[in-house]
C-alpha cells in the first residue's frame, strides 16, 4: 500500500510479502475458529494476491477510507472476506481487537463484506459474478469524474460461469476500460468440484483476448511474478481493459486442503487447529506440477 504521490519501492521486500501472505492464511483460521467455520482454501490460493495487492500495489489511504483518488477494490468472491479484513486491520483501517467479534452478533465482520460497516471495503459482495459489472460501473464513473485510479476486480474461476461476467467483460472492452483490472483466482476448483468437469473455463486467456482485453498469465504464488505483472499494466488511459489469470491452488500452504473439496468450508478444531497453524508458519514447500 502506497499514497498516490509515493514511489513504488525499487526492490520490494519479498520476504514481508511472503510473511503477510503467511498472516493471511493463520488469520483465516484464527478467525475461522470463533466462527465455527469458515472458507479456508477460497483465501489460501489468494494469499500472494492479497498481499502483493494491498501491502505494495495499491494506491490507498487508511486514514481516509473514502478518499475519491483511492484504488477500488472489488472482492467479487465475496466469501474470501475473512482472509481480506485481518489485511484492512494490519493497515490501520480500524482496530485489529474488533476481529474477535467476527460473525458475533452486532459485529460489522460477516462471512460477506459490507461497505457500510467496514472500513476499506467498496462494494457488498455477495452472490458470485456480480463484481465485474461493479468494477464496470467504477471504472466508467472514474472516467466521468477525471480521476486517475484503478479499478481492481478479483473473480474466482468458477464464478466465471455466470453470464453476466462476460455482459461485464464485453462492455468493458466496448467502453475501452483501461482503468479495470480483472483478477482471476484461477484456483481448478469450485464447491462443487474440479471447474473442467463442472464448466470448463478454459482456454481462459484466448477467452478474454477474444471479448477484447489485454491478458497476462502468471503463477498466483509467485510473489515476484504477481508484482512484474502490476507494473507491466499499462496507464489507467489506456483503451484497453486489463485482465491478469493467476494460476493458483485451492488450499494452497496446507498440503491435506490443496485440491481438495472438503475444505471449500470446515472447521479446525484440537490438533487438527493446531497443525495447521503449524504447518502455514512453516511457509510454502515446493509443489508437484500441476496436472
Amino acid at each position: 500500500m502506497r499514497h498516490r504521490e509515493e514511489p513504488r519501492d525499487t526492490e520490494p521486500d519479498l520476504a514481508h510479502l511472503q510473511d503477510r501472505a503467511r498472516f493471511i492464511r493463520s488469520e483465516t483460521v484464527r478467525l475461522a475458529a470463533i466462527a465455527g467455520a469458515g472458507h479456508y482454501t477460497s483465501v489460501f490460493s489468494i494469499a500472494e494476491i492479497l498481499s502483493t495487492l494491498y501491502y505494495r500495489q495499491l494506491h490507498l489511504d487508511p486514514q481516509d477510507p473514502r478518499d475519491p483518488d483511492r484504488d477500488r477494490v472489488v472482492l467479487s468472491k465475496g466469501h474470501a472476506a475473512i482472509g481480506l479484513y485481518p489485511v484492512l486491520a494490519d493497515l490501520g483501517y480500524f482496530d485489529p481487537t474488533l476481529l474477535d467479534t467476527y460473525t458475533r452478533l452486532g459485529s460489522p465482520f460477516g462471512d460477506h463484506p459490507d461497505m457500510k460497516k467496514v472500513p476499506g471495503i467498496d462494494f457488498s459482495s455477495g452472490s458470485l459474478g456480480h463484481g465485474l459489472s461493479i468494477g464496470v460501473g467504477m471504472a466508467l464513473g472514474a472516467r466521468l469524474a477525471s480521476r486517475s485510479y484503478r479499478t481492481w476486480v478479483l473473480l474466482g474461476d468458477a464464478e466465471l460461469n455466470e453470464g453476466q461476467v462476460w455482459e461485464a467483460a464485453m462492455s468493458a472492452a466496448h467502453f475501452g476500460l483501461g482503468n479495470l483490472v480483472a483478477l482471476i483466482d484461477n484456483n481448478q476448483l469450485g464447491i462443487d468440484g474440479m471447474t473442467r468437469d463442472t464448466m470448463a473455463v478454459e482456454p481462459l486467456r484466448e477467452r478474454f483476448e477474444s471479448f477484447g482485453w489485454e491478458v497476462q498469465r502468471v503463477d498466483g504464488h509467485d510473489v515476484p511474478a504477481l508484482l512484474a505483472a502490476y507494473d507491466a499494466l499499462p496507464g489507467t488511459s489506456h483503451t484497453a481493459p486489463q485482465a491478469i489469470i493467476a494460476d493458483t491452488v485451492k488450499g494452497r500452504g496446507v498440503r491435506a486442503m490443496e485440491y481438495s473439496p472438503d475444505w471449500h468450508v470446515g472447521n479446525l478444531v484440537g490438533e487438527d487447529y493446531d497443525d495447521v497453524m503449524a504447518e502455514i508458519a512453516a511457509g510454502l514447500k515446493p509443489l508437484e506440477a500441476r496436472s
